[in-house]
């Protein structure tokens, strides 16, 4: 058994994810849809909770008249947890997914609280980047305004639940 399929069979024995992810890439040139596609796969790697990250990147090709070039990547990826996995797909958007191991995923209640609290906030973030971008000065005060109500309602529901 290799050094790879070792650690493999170890990371998804401990609650790890193999999986196949796939990517599309658009630049003004050849050379430049590969340099993405290697930086891309490197920032990968370097992420929390992943344990190695193989991409291949396949032939760009030219979009004719003008447009972009464009390529696929497809990266095999093993990470610590499934979680890691989620965030990785929140945050590049692969048009496609395939987890190749383990066959069946199981989360602890903790794990799945923090996945669904971890979706919440990018959701969030996306939502706010939008309604900034595409908000009147008033409709912004009105989301401001709406955001406070709120708070106003968290700090009312946390002192009702310590006192009880």
């Amino acid at each position: 058994m290799s050094d790879v399929e070792k650690l493999t069979k170890d990371t998804v024995a401990s609650g790890g994810i193999l999986a196949m992810l796939y990517f599309d890439l658009h630049a003004r040139t050849k050379e430049l849809v590969q340099e993405l596609g290697v930086g891309f796969v490197n920032t990968l790697i370097q992420k929390e909770g992943v344990v190695f990250a193989l991409g291949e990147i396949d032939e760009p090709k030219d979009g004719g008249e003008g447009k972009n070039w464009s390529g696929a990547v497809e990266v095999k990826i093993l990470t610590r947890d499934f979680a890691t996995l989620a965030g990785i797909c929140m945050a590049h958007s692969p048009y496609s997914v395939e987890i190749l191991r383990p066959d069946e995923i199981r989360l602890p209640l903790s794990a799945a609280h923090d996945l669904l609290g971890t979706m919440s906030a990018t959701t969030a973030e996306y939502k706010k980047y939008i309604l900034l971008k595409l908000s009147k000065p008033e409709e912004i005060l009105q989301l401001q305004e709406n955001l406070m109500k709120r708070a106003e309602m968290g700090k009312k529901i946390l002192k009702r639940e310590k006192k009880e």
